[in-house]
């Protein structure tokens, strides 16, 4: 098992690998952790759209960090804190997967880790032997 933690994005606050990829067992398979929309340099991104757009280049700078393309991610959790944005995200999740499908799941939840964080996305990279 290696942990992935890209020069690119913000390091980890706490105990926690942004990526682990797992040794081949016939192929490869990557767990992103969940992605918010921070800047490298701790800025978290204004505005719903802002986030969601920051979240899918980090969660992507992941993906390539662990050696892995949009066509390998097998499955999306997204999670956000203001209802009505369905529309939006499916707009810049489909931008950002460039007609690649996956399973996906989409919550409305109370809150994430800080208040000023309003979606956050997590994902699955499989890439065969």
């Amino acid at each position: 098992m290696k942990a992935l933690n890209p020069d690119t994005i913000i390091k980890p606050a706490s105990a926690y690998a942004q990526a682990v990829l797992l040794p081949p067992t016939g192929g490869e398979r990557l767990v992103i952790s969940g992605q918010i929309g921070m800047t490298p340099d701790g800025r978290v991104e204004t505005g719903m759209r802002a986030q969601m757009e920051r979240t899918w280049s980090n969660l992507l700078a992941v993906l390539t960090a662990g050696g892995f393309e949009i066509k390998h991610i097998v499955k999306v959790t997204t999670f956000v804190t203001e209802p009505g944005q369905t529309a939006l995200y499916r707009e810049i999740r489909d931008r950002a997967l460039q007609g690649h499908l996956c399973a996906a799941t989409y919550l409305q939840v109370a809150g994430l880790a800080s208040p000023d964080f309003l979606v956050e996305i997590e994902a699955e990279a499989v890439k065969p032997g």
